[in-house]
C-alpha cells in the first residue's frame, strides 16, 4: 500500500498530500488488512536460556528434541555432543563422547528412544532414553548408496509403530523407509527438482496423518509425501529448510539457514509468521538448523554458525 500510494503521489496531474494527511491515509486504510501478526502471535525470546555448566561449551549446535517429559536434548559438535536440559533450561547431564564423529540429527520417537545422524561416520543410531546403544545402521566410515548403507544421512522420522525414514543427505538424495527392526523396506527420490527428486533432502518429520514432511534444503522447499512415499505437495513458502519441526496442531516451524530466520506454516503450506535475522542478539540467528516443540508450545532452535541454543515463548 505504501508502496502504491507514492507511486499515485508521483504520478503526473496527481494531488499531493502532507505528511500528516499521508500517515492518516495509511492508517485508515490499513484498518482490516489482515497481518502476519494477527494470524499467529509473535514469539519472543527467554533471556539466559539455557544454564549452560562451565564444563560444557557448545560446538555448532545442529540438532535439538524435546522428551515426554519436556526435557530438551541438544546435539552439537564438540565435547559431550549431547546435553540435556529441562524445560527451565537447568543442566540435567550429557553423555556421547566417543560415539560420534560430526553431529547432524537427533530425533527422539514416541517411546523417549533417541536416534541421532552422524555425517562424520555415515550412521544412523538408536539410543535408549538412558543412552544404551539399541541399534546401529550403516557402515562406520564407509559411504555408499546401498540398501544397508548411507552417504552422510541428515534427519530421521519414526512412527508410533516404531517404522522409521532417513533422509539421506549429502551424498545421496533419497529417503529409505526401514521396519521397526531396521530392515530395509523401500527408498524414493533421486538427485533433481522435480516431484519427488531433492537437492539435498535435509530435514525429516511426520504429522499425525502419517504425511512425511521432507527439507528439500537446496530446493528451497518442503515436500509431503504419503506413507508410501507417494508425492502430496511441494510448499516454498519456508524458504531452505534447514530444519523442521511439528506442532500437535499441524503448523510447521521451518528453520531457514539461508535466511537466518524461522517461518510458521499452517497445515495448507501458508505462512503465518516468521522472525528474526542475521546477527547475535536474542531473537538474531547464525544458521539455524534444527527447531522443535515442547508440549507447552514453546520453541527451541538450533544454530551451528551461532553455536547457541535458543528459546522462543509466545508472547502474551
Amino acid at each position: 500500500m505504501r508502496d502504491r500510494l507514492i507511486e499515485e503521489r508521483n504520478a503526473p496531474g496527481s494531488h499531493t498530500m502532507n505528511g500528516r494527511r499521508v500517515a492518516l491515509f495509511l492508517m485508515l486504510t490499513s484498518l482490516g488488512q489482515p497481518t502476519l501478526a494477527a494470524e499467529e502471535p509473535a514469539y519472543r525470546p527467554v533471556p539466559d536460556w539455557p544454564e549452560t555448566p562451565s564444563s560444557i561449551q557448545f560446538g555448532a549446535v545442529s540438532a535439538l528434541a524435546t522428551d515426554s517429559t519436556d526435557r530438551i536434548f541438544v546435539f552439537h559438535r564438540g565435547e559431550h555432543p549431547i546435553v540435556v536440559f529441562d524445560r527451565d533450561g537447568k543442566f540435567v547431564r550429557s553423555w556421547g563422547d566417543g560415539l560420534v564423529k560430526k553431529a547432524h540429527g537427533l530425533r527422539i520417537d514416541h517411546n523417549d528412544n533417541i536416534w541421532i545422524t552422524d555425517i562424520g561416520d555415515h550412521l544412523v543410531r538408536k539410543f535408549a532414553h538412558d543412552g544404551t546403544l539399541l541399534m546401529t545402521l550403516g557402515t562406520k566410515g564407509k559411504p555408499g548408496d546401498g540398501p544397508d548403507q548411507f552417504n552422510q544421512p541428515t534427519d530421521v522420522a519414526v512412527t508410533p509403530s516404531g517404522a522409521f525414514f532417513v533422509t539421506d543427505g549429502y551424498g545421496n538424495a533419497r529417503v529409505l523407509a526401514f521396519s521397526p527392526e531396521g530392515r530395509y523396506l523401500k527408498e524414493w527420490g533421486k538427485r533433481g527438482t522435480g516431484d519427488g527428486e531433492f537437492h539435498l533432502p535435509h530435514a525429516i518429520c511426520l504429522d499425525r496423518r502419517g504425511r512425511i514432511y521432507v527439507g528439500d534444503r537446496e530446493n528451497d522447499r518442503v515436500q509431503i509425501f504419503n506413507p508410501e512415499g507417494k508425492f502430496l505437495a511441494s510448499w516454498t513458502a519456508g524458504g531452505a529448510p534447514f530444519g523442521l519441526g511439528l506442532a500437535v496442531d499441524g503448523r510447521l516451524f521451518v528453520a531457514d539457514g539461508r535466511a537466518n530466520r524461522v517461518t510458521v506454516l499452517d497445515p495448507d503450506g501458508k505462512a503465518l509468521t516468521h522472525w528474526g535475522q542475521k546477527g547475535t542478539d536474542p531473537g538474531q540467528f547464525l544458521m539455524p538448523h534444527a527447531a522443535c516443540l515442547d508440549a507447552q508450545g514453546d520453541v527451541y532452535v538450533a544454530e551451528i554458525n551461532g553455536k547457541r541454543v535458543q528459546k522462543f515463548t509466545v508472547k502474551k
